[in-house]
């Protein structure tokens, strides 16, 4: 009974901090080891259960749910199975100890440009003349497929990703950013799992228990999130980056 209430906290915890700001890995990631469950079925298991947790979080910012400036949302989807697609391929050919070098590095990179998004934005608009500012329609979708790759790779620092990204492109309400954030690590996040089921690395009993908790997390931290004031829901998210690149480091 301590491992499943344990595995259900953890669950319920890390699907409303994905659908807020990201980083929920990293209690499900310890909690199923804390449980018994080798590293690696452990972060396969973990994906596994927040999957439904993605996709409640999205239904929550379904009312501001927009595309980024020069991807429309039918692009934004191809984008993001594509890139989880060659992400997860990538993961099986790459050792693990390179990966986990590089990551820290990546995660302080998204937070500080997540963090100063606005006055990149505004250098951006000044040197091209331009109001908005955005990169181009190629330059956005590059950027996309990029992150979605990170994505099916290591889920782990997904959502700073994405929420830097998505201020890079120019968007600037942080609810809208917040709904297509959970959307396509939705669609990246279940293309990695249909390569981990077909692998056969998925720990299935602990996973259906964490995926009720993490679904009912992922609605419920969307909800709450809409209610938040901008400026403390974005310094939220770069203490979170912050504290995931410590923790990696």
């Amino acid at each position: 009974m301590a491992d499943i209430a344990i595995l259900l906290a953890a669950a319920f915890v890390a699907g409303a901090l994905n659908a807020v700001a990201g980083g929920g890995s990293f209690l499900t990631l310890p909690a199923l080891v804390l449980t018994g469950v080798p590293p690696v079925l452990a972060n396969a298991t973990g994906t596994v259960a927040l999957l439904p947790g993605y996709a409640a979080g999205a239904w929550g910012f379904k009312d501001d749910m927009a595309s980024p400036p020069g991807l429309s949302m039918k692009a934004v989807v191809a984008l993001a199975l594509t890139g989880g697609a060659l992400g997860a391929a990538l993961l099986l050919f790459t050792p693990d100890a390179t990966f986990r070098k590089i990551v820290p590095w990546l995660l302080l990179a998204a937070t500080a440009m997540f963090a100063f998004g606005p006055q990149l934005r505004a250098w951006a608009s000044r040197r091209n003349g331009s109001g908005a500012g955005s990169p181009s329609a190629m330059k956005a979708a590059l950027g996309m497929l990029a992150v979605s790759i990170y994505g099916g790779y290591f889920n782990g620092g997904l959502g700073i990703l994405l929420l830097a990204l998505l201020g890079l492109l120019g968007q600037t309400n942080l609810h809208a950013m917040n709904g297509t954030k959970n959307l396509v690590s939705a669609l990246l996040t279940a293309i990695a799992v249909a390569i981990y089921a077909a692998g056969g690395v998925v720990q299935w009993k602990q996973a259906l228990i964490m995926m009720v908790a993490a679904t009912l997390g992922g609605y419920l931290g969307a909800r709450v999130a809409r209610k938040i004031p901008p400026s403390w829901l974005r310094g939220g998210i770069v203490a979170t980056g912050l504290v995931m690149a410590a923790l990696f480091f």
